[in-house]
């Protein structure tokens, strides 16, 4: 008997941060000292893997997304592990530690502002490292890692690939898998030299516009401090100059670009949305990684990703945690019509 090869392109794996965010609402940020009351509380799953797999797998349930990192033997680890499970993840690759809590992350959000500060506890899963992962078992084409910068065993030095991380990718990549990465944005001395060896071994990179003016070293806006699509597309040049291979996509609250091999160079503004529509902005960036994603997996021109991603995070500011608005394809891409889109800064 002849047996069809399985189609990989359905297959997306998500590695690395597997968090808890405790979502915690507050009536203001308080002066030093100060006592500000908390008006509502919420656990939610948090971090690259929970945000952008689930997100991913609501737009589209015929994609097979699978989780893969680690998670303490406690009560978050099988809340989340139960969260991605419940939600359509495979999460057969995801390890539970004895002894290390589970990650997680308190997220303060500002009511009136949904202005968002973060404590996060590194956990089980920092102690991902290169050896945790097989390529040969994942089985996808588009291999996703993140958070850079919150990965303690893969942001680890490497004689000969610069982090953990970037050997991970190489070893992907050999086995002839797309991989992407995403970061956290960290003004810190260490952040070149954590990010920058990763790069040199993606096929795609999503960030944002001040994770890439970090890892770049060039200014994202003006000098009035306005976003410009000039200085965005020279963040996407930079990058690709730092060993992207496929494809540069850099989002902010004002537009979103992207930068593929070719030099082909495209530019999308940001919803214009409603006074009232944002009520948080946790998971956000995770869901514009999310459009981004699919459009990956899925062949879609640069327009139309930075158009989904870009309403993926529309609907995700409609809510204050990181994965309840999300919604099918054709509910995102609604957005598109509902509401105009920002004018564009060049």
């Amino acid at each position: 008997m002849i047996c069809a090869e399985p189609d990989m392109s359905d297959r997306v794996v998500l590695a690395g941060n597997i968090i808890v965010d405790n979502v915690k609402t507050i009536t203001a940020w308080p002066k030093r000292g100060m006592l500000v009351p908390i008006t509502s509380v919420r656990r939610s799953p948090g971090g690259a893997v929970s945000n952008s797999g689930i997100d991913l797998k609501r737009l589209d349930p015929s994609i097979e997304v699978a989780a893969v990192g680690k998670v303490g033997a406690d009560d978050a680890g099988d809340f989340v592990t139960g969260f991605l499970r419940e939600n359509g993840l495979d999460v057969s690759g995801v390890r539970k530690v004895d002894g290390v809590p589970t990650s997680f992350t308190d997220v303060m959000t500002v009511a009136s502002t949904g202005e968002r500060t973060f404590f996060n506890m590194h956990g089980a899963d920092s102690m991902l490292t290169p050896d945790d992962i097989d390529p040969a078992s994942l089985g996808c084409g588009l291999f996703h890692l993140g958070y850079l910068l919150l990965l303690d065993g893969l942001d680890a030095e490497d004689e000969e690939f610069g982090t953990k991380a970037a050997r991970l990718l190489a070893k992907v990549r050999a086995a002839g898998i797309k991989t992407s990465v995403d970061i956290v944005s960290e003004q810190s001395a260490r952040f070149a030299r954590v990010v920058r060896p990763s790069l040199r071994h993606c096929d795609y990179v999503v960030i944002n516009e001040v994770e890439g003016a970090i890892a770049t070293g060039l200014p994202a806006g003006c000098a009035d401090g306005k976003v410009s699509v000039a200085c965005l597309r020279r963040i996407c040049e930079g990058l690709f100059g730092l060993g992207v291979k496929e494809q540069v996509v850099v989002h902010s609250p004002e537009l979103s670009v992207s930068l593929d091999k070719s030099g082909n160079f495209t530019a999308v503004p940001s919803l214009d949305l409603p006074k009232g529509w944002i009520r948080g902005s946790v998971g956000a960036g995770d869901a514009f990684c999310a459009g981004m994603l699919y459009s990956f997996a899925r062949g879609m021109s640069s327009e139309e990703g930075l158009r989904l991603a870009s309403c993926a995070a529309a609907m995700n500011l409609s809510v204050g945690d990181s994965v309840s608005a999300a919604r099918s394809l054709s509910d995102t891409m609604e957005l598109d019509a509902r509401f105009p889109r920002k004018p564009l800064c060049t």
